[in-house]
């Protein structure tokens, strides 16, 4: 009964995300998602550079290093094998509404073919910010009637539009070139350096082990070595050290703390929480 219960509130769940997502494609690299529930979170490693113009809704971005709120007219661009978690929200009435364009290896390795690129290249480590600039806004607004054609963009069009982007970016920002023309893999990293500075973003173990450049089986051979544990269970504990943190010094909410702090839903964090600490996280707002 209990597995059939919970294949049921998969199904609703997913009927759910369906109703309220809806995302349109005009070639597997332009995009257009609206997002119309209360709020949506994920934790992703994005595969390529991701260009994006908010047109509604406002979205929270957090790396390891940084976060960002980012509203109604901001462009900004997503660097590619950073984890990061994304958490979109409606705003003043209107859904959460972008367009994303993927720029994907593949195109950079060819335009840089045709182009040469100026500039020493090095990984691009944060994302980088074009609020609301006339040239980049202009080039994705232009690709909203394709939207509502309802079919699928001509690849030499589509194709033209990127290589459009792209020469933008290199005209308003000098240092571009270094960054896009990048194509390094990610090498082999300081797995506790790495850990200490990504625990709170809940990613499956092999993306950890592929951003730190090791196999799946290294890396966990590596983590013993340095921790004396599993992965799992040094995970969990970072994290709600960190939620305990954030609850008891800076008397925020378990509500606002669960999501960033690594954990999928409250119950669940707030279950962890007590199994650890042997009180509920709401105790610590009362001290």
């Amino acid at each position: 009964m209990q597995a059939e219960a919970l294949r049921l509130y998969l199904i609703l769940y997913i009927y759910y995300l369906q109703m309220e997502f809806e995302t349109k494609y005009i070639s597997p690299d332009l995009k257009l998602s609206e997002f119309k529930g209360k709020s949506f979170k994920t934790e992703v490693v994005f595969e390529h550079h991701m260009l994006i113009w908010f047109i509604s809704g406002e979205t929270k971005i957090i790396q390891a290093d940084d976060s960002h709120i980012f509203k109604a007219g901001d462009i900004f661009l997503i660097p590619r094998n950073k984890i990061t978690t994304v958490i979109n929200y409606p705003s003043n009435g209107q859904p959460h509404k972008a367009v994303a364009m993927h720029l994907t290896t593949e195109k950079l390795k060819d335009f840089y073919a045709r182009h040469k690129a100026i500039g020493k290249t090095q990984p691009l480590e944060t994302i980088r910010t074009y609020k609301g600039h006339p040239l980049l806004q202009s080039c994705l607004a232009s690709l909203i009637p394709y939207f509502d054609l309802g079919q699928e963009l001509p690849a030499d069009i589509a194709n033209i539009k990127i290589d459009e982007a792209i020469s933008i970016l290199r005209a308003i920002d000098k240092s571009i070139d270094g960054l896009l023309a990048n194509f390094e893999e990610p090498g082999k990293l300081n797995l506790a350096d790495f850990m200490e500075r990504h625990f709170m973003f809940n990613m499956p173990l092999d993306r950890f082990s592929y951003l730190t450049g090791r196999s799946l089986a290294t890396f966990r051979r590596d983590f013993k070595k340095i921790y004396n544990t599993t992965p799992q269970k040094w995970l969990t504990e970072k994290r709600l050290q960190l939620a305990h943190y954030q609850i008891k010094e800076k008397q925020r909410k378990p509500n606002d703390v669960y999501i960033e702090t690594g954990f999928e839903n409250l119950s669940h964090f707030s279950f962890a929480f007590k199994s650890y600490y042997g009180y509920p996280p709401n105790a610590l707002l009362n001290k």
